[in-house]
């Protein structure tokens, strides 16, 4: 049976339409596409159907779409995404009747699952959020707020066995204050962590007698007095809170079935004309194109005859890669990788004109001063007063120069070194030479600053020698620096190998006069500057959404810095040198996890060592030994083989790409970069927002714990061990 023979027999069931208008006649409809919206019967491409208003080669307004998998839409269109009210039925009999906002499920509707369970409240973005009253197929019930799909804030969730808490909630569990009845008529009123008492609480007995104290899982941290109504026995003087703990394990809060298909991730076919000639093109309900066009599965194919009989076989699914860029070796295997182009050298030199070349002037003297200033030696050991916030030194440099600056031909302003002590330990403990140090940023060439600020709004520069990096700083990045730099000092004097990049100095420069302008910049080391040719920059973060570059591979050259699903390669380390790498990110995400940050990254830049006179990358068949060990540090001038990796097309958000066995001789240099992300506020409500749109898995901005697990994960599946011996 013809597929569009098989959708119209399904929508003559359905909607009871007993005549088509034929796709083949879509010439002639293609005249109406400016005018006002129509009346059309479809049959799609693919098989899917729909009835209804239509305009410019989208549903608008009232219409029926029923996809091939047997999921249906019945409801209001504005520009082919459900918008309005409406109903979206699931194959497996889940519904949803409510209000649809740019193809999500988003407002006020009633969401009835396969399973029984029933919403019926607010909703954004196909999540439950606000108000709303869940029946669940087991029996149980929760009235209250909701946040991302979870209970959060205050509500009641009561048990089939009439047990009932009603307090605050947290992610989906109980968390705060709140009161828990047991259906015998217990009670405790107090605070909860992670679903269970912990904190000040006080349990009651229907009779009078109440126990208050510190209340906690761990028996040793249990702390409280029992108080007897006159009625009771003296054997109640023996009771133990952690009976409380037991009773609690079996009141599981139900989390209701996972929906299989969100409405905003079904897909439309639809037409874009060009030239006069209709050329499908696929777009989910929220307007977002595919990149490749899905073939719909023919479902008359999973059963073939062998000859003896029916056997079933694996769904063949075709795809059609117009829409992708098969001149990208990222996808095509058959295309040789080849050196990208030199890119010229980064960065504008900041000359006399330049709008920051009183700024760097101001850096310079500033630098100048702070490392030449006479200072009592110091051993490692630091006291607890250096890493204070408050430890700083103001200086100020008039133009006609003081007693202890020179003077200048800019504006007159003032420089801040923030704990000055801990900063030329820690140059010390990274043998650091303070006159190579001075030379490099206050030398006689000029700083240069990148083209563009980051993606945070700061400003880089680089030293003419590469050595190092200056970055201007927010003032709450400039606290968390502070506040976490007694934790950072010990960590790199406690591991030699860290890969967490290197700070030398942390200060600012604030212009007297009307303009108070103040500059706060950090100083680092550049974890890519190398004698060799950075050929490839990676910066990986273990994320998705947005995790890509939007050049084509036409226009990458070595300075471009490509993300997670550019990414092509697997890193291959010698056996030692693997076991050291994967020991030393878990120390040093262990650290940056205590400290509560996130969304940092490893950066990893490689030198190819063998091409073709055309640029070819030549693979190796077995590594071979070119650096001296002496020269070779974890993160540094690492002999390493890189595996190259394909990405499937279909799979848009693929982190990892499958393993071909060709693999490239390269010099590697790695290092973990941008630390000073607080998971403050901002950060949580970025996250919050986009969890409501995307994959929460996907997104970067997620909490520490959560993001150094993915972080390590992701990471561990794109190093490996070599297995051939150097």
């Amino acid at each position: 049976m013809r597929k569009t023979q098989a959708a119209k027999k399904r929508a003559n069931s359905i909607f009871g339409i007993t005549s088509m208008a034929n796709v083949a006649h879509n010439d002639v409809e293609e005249d109406r596409a400016s005018e006002e919206p129509y009346f059309a019967e479809k049959i799609l491409p693919n098989g899917d159907y729909y009835t209804g208003q239509w305009h410019d080669n989208f549903p608008d307004g009232q219409g029926k779409y029923l996809w091939t998998d047997g999921c249906i839409y019945i409801g209001e269109w504005r520009k082919g995404k459900t918008m309005g009210r409406g109903r979206f039925t699931w194959p497996s009999g889940a519904s949803y009747e409510g209000e649809f906002k740019t193809g999500y499920m988003d407002g006020t509707g009633v969401y009835i699952g396969a399973n029984g369970d029933t919403y019926k409240g607010q909703w954004v973005m196909n999540l439950k959020h606000g108000h709303g009253l869940m029946h669940y197929s087991n029996g149980d019930a929760y009235d209250g707020e909701w946040r991302r799909g979870l209970q959060e804030g205050h509500g009641k969730y009561q048990w089939k066995n009439g047990n009932y808490y009603v307090g605050e909630w947290k992610n989906g569990v109980i968390f705060g204050k709140g009161t828990f009845v047991w259906s015998n008529g217990n009670k405790y009123d107090g605070f909860w962590e992670d679903g269970l008492p912990k904190g000040n609480g006080t349990y009651q007995w229907p009779g009078g007698s109440f126990y208050v104290g510190n209340w906690s899982k761990d028996p040793d941290e249990q702390n409280g007095t029992y108080y007897p109504s006159e009625s009771s026995s003296t054997a109640d003087l023996k009771w133990d809170p952690t009976s409380v703990y037991n009773d609690l394990a079996s009141c599981k809060i139900c989390h209701g079935e996972r929906v299989s298909i969100m409405p905003s991730q079904k897909r439309l076919a639809m037409w874009y004309s060009t030239k006069g000639v209709d050329r499908p093109r696929r777009l989910s309900v929220d307007g977002r194109a595919s990149v490749g066009i899905e073939r719909p599965l023919d479902k008359t194919s999973l059963w073939e005859n062998d000859g003896d009989g029916s056997s079933l076989r694996e769904p063949r699914r075709d795809f059609d890669y117009e829409l992708y860029d098969d001149t990208n070796p990222k996808f095509n295997l058959g295309l040789a990788l080849k050196v990208p182009k030199l890119g010229k050298r980064q960065g504008e030199t900041i000359s006399k004109g330049h709008r920051n070349y009183e700024l760097m002037l101001n850096l310079q003297l500033g630098i100048r001063h702070s490392v030449g200033r006479p200072a009592p030696a110091t051993g490692f050991d630091l006291k607890a007063s250096a890493f204070d916030p408050k430890e700083k030194i103001w200086t100020r440099f008039p133009p006609e120069g003081s007693k202890y600056t020179p003077p200048h031909q800019s504006c007159e302003f003032r420089w801040k070194d923030y704990c000055p002590v801990v900063f030329r330990t820690l140059r010390k403990l990274f043998k650091v030479d303070p006159a190579d140090y001075m030379i490099s940023i206050c030398g006689n060439d000029a700083l240069r600053e990148l083209s563009s600020p980051g993606k945070s709004g700061s400003f880089f520069y680089l030293t003419n020698d590469d050595r190092y990096m200056i970055k201007t700083m927010k003032k709450s990045e400039t606290k968390v620096f502070l506040r976490m730099l007694s934790a950072y000092y010990n960590h790199c004097r406690s591991f030699e190998n860290t890969l967490v990049i290197k700070y030398y100095g942390l200060h600012s420069v604030k212009l007297t006069g009307p303009a108070q302008k103040k500059v706060r910049f950090i100083i680092m080391g550049n974890l890519l500057r190398s004698n060799y040719t950075i050929h490839r920059r990676f910066d990986l973060k273990g994320s998705s959404l947005g995790r890509i570059t939007d050049k084509p591979e036409s226009e990458l050259d070595n300075t471009t810095i490509l993300k997670d699903l550019d990414l092509n390669f697997i890193f291959k380390l010698q056996k030692s040198w693997f076991q050291e790498f994967c020991w030393q990110i878990d120390r040093d995400c262990e650290f940056l996890e205590q400290e509560r940050t996130m969304d940092y990254s490893l950066l990893v830049g490689l030198h190819f060592r063998e091409m073709s006179p055309n640029g070819e990358l030549i693979p190796c068949e077995t590594p071979h030994e070119h650096c001296s060990w002496a020269s070779i540090k974890l993160g540094t001038n690492m002999q390493a083989r890189v595996e190259r990796t394909i990405r499937k097309p279909e799979l848009e958000l693929q982190l990892v790409g499958e393993r071909t066995g060709e693999c490239y001789e390269v010099v590697m240099f790695f290092g973990i970069i941008d630390i000073l992300q607080d998971y403050d506020i901002t950060k949580k409500l970025e996250h919050a927002y986009k969890s409501i749109q995307y994959d929460p898995t996907s997104i970067s901005a997620v909490d520490p714990k959560q993001y150094s697990r993915r972080f390590r994960d992701f990471i561990f599946k794109v190093f490996a061990e070599d297995t051939c011996s150097f």
